[in-house]
């Protein structure tokens, strides 16, 4: 459980037809989970009226149809139903599907996971036996089209950014920075540290759904070697291995 006496949910007008609510302006790990709890309730039962919900680490965008809602009216409820939700219990929502991705880790596909296994104190196995035993989910998707940010990882792997940006990494690379892992859908430059590589792409314009990742989504990362990542990518396999169980 997230502890959650230091959240000041703020209900903020963005436009003339949205509001933000936000619990915090860094990312600190209760906010996280009371935008995830917040962004569940509202997809489960939003008043007449709303018609976009997007969730990001911290807020939640919330979009109406003034035709149709009390603009006042509205914000209340939503004032209301944050400082609820910033109360606690503080614990993700349980989740209602989750995918097992596999993941090929160290040497070449993950560059740096040497660096980042040493900054934990570990030997390089030890650190992806924590990641594949780690229960994560998609916080938020953003930044590109599909691409998730997955957590939380323990406090000790609140490892900060890098200082120099790295130019280029390919797409599948799953990198690494304060307790969080980026899927990377398309080759990007980052801040954060390259630990594995899947076959799995976040984004596919051809694919039904294009972006299969949806926030609140449980991940597993299972360890595969390179070979079988290179053999799934190459597969008519359009999730590169990936599996998606429902749970409810």
């Amino acid at each position: 459980m997230t502890i959650a006496s230091a959240l000041r949910p703020e209900v903020l007008a963005t436009g003339l037809d949205a509001f933000l609510v936000r619990f915090a302006l860094t990312p600190e790990p209760a906010a996280m989970t009371a935008a995830r709890r917040l962004a569940d309730q509202l997809e489960s039962r939003a008043p007449e009226g709303v018609c976009e919900i997007a969730a990001a680490l911290v807020s939640v965008f919330v979009r109406f149809d003034a035709a149709l809602t009390d603009r006042a009216g509205l914000k209340a409820w939503l004032e209301t139903l944050a400082q609820q939700t910033a109360q606690g219990p503080l614990e993700m929502p349980e989740p209602s599907r989750r995918w097992t991705i596999p993941v090929a880790f160290g040497a070449g596909e993950g560059p740096q996971l040497a660096e980042v296994a040493g900054a934990l104190g570990l030997g390089e196995e030890a650190a992806v036996a924590q990641i594949c035993a780690a229960d994560l989910r998609v916080l938020t998707i953003g930044f590109a089209p599909g691409q998730p940010y997955i957590g939380l990882m323990p406090e000790p792997w609140n490892l900060p950014r890098m200082a120099q940006l790295n130019p280029s990494v390919p797409a599948g690379a799953l990198v690494v920075a304060v307790r969080q892992f980026v899927l990377f859908g398309a080759e990007s430059a980052t801040g954060w540290q390259q630990v594995g590589r899947a076959a799995f792409r976040t984004f596919r314009p051809e694919r039904q759904p294009p972006m299969p990742l949806q926030g609140g989504d449980a991940i597993r990362f299972a360890r595969a070697t390179s070979d079988e990542i290179a053999a799934l990518a190459d597969s008519p396999d359009p999730m590169g291995g990936a599996k998606l169980e429902v749970l409810r």
